[in-house]
């Protein structure tokens, strides 16, 4: 059995999708993933974990894969308190009409922690940067 981060559980949870957090306050997140370098592997490995994994990869036929590659690494930097700013669309936005559904939104959760535990990053900076991005899932699923 894989163990997977206690946030990943709470991804799944309609409860957890709270209003929308403010950035982080500090850097410890951002240097905890390996900083921007860091980012850029972790988004690297997640975009190549999507492409192998056939309950999702049908919904991203159509992406400009370099844009999400950037705006991934705009974003995930943006939420661990790193020094980028999230120039990309809305989630609400880039996910409209997908109508991804809980068990993708997960099966995508599991290839970003994945990704992470590939790089090295500690369980409890995986949790961190999960329940940052844990706002968004209502802003994802069934768009």
């Amino acid at each position: 059995m894989r163990l997977l981060p206690i946030a990943v559980l709470c991804l799944g949870l309609t409860a957890c999708a709270g209003p929308e957090k403010p950035p982080a306050d500090d850097d410890s997140l951002y240097q905890a993933l390996g900083g921007q370098a860091g980012i850029a592997l972790i988004v690297e490995g997640l975009l190549i974990n999507i492409s192998d994994n056939p309950r999702i990869v049908h919904h991203f036929e159509d992406t400009d894969i370099d844009r999400l590659h950037d705006m991934l690494i705009e974003q995930f930097c943006f939420e661990a308190g790193g020094p980028c700013e999230y120039t990309g669309d809305s989630m609400i936005d880039s996910h409209a009409g997908m109508q991804i559904n809980e068990a993708e939104f997960n099966a995508l959760v599991e290839d970003l922690v994945d990704a992470m535990q590939a790089q090295g990053v500690p369980v409890t900076a995986q949790n961190r940067l999960l329940a940052r991005l844990a706002p968004m899932r209502g802003d994802i699923i069934y768009r």
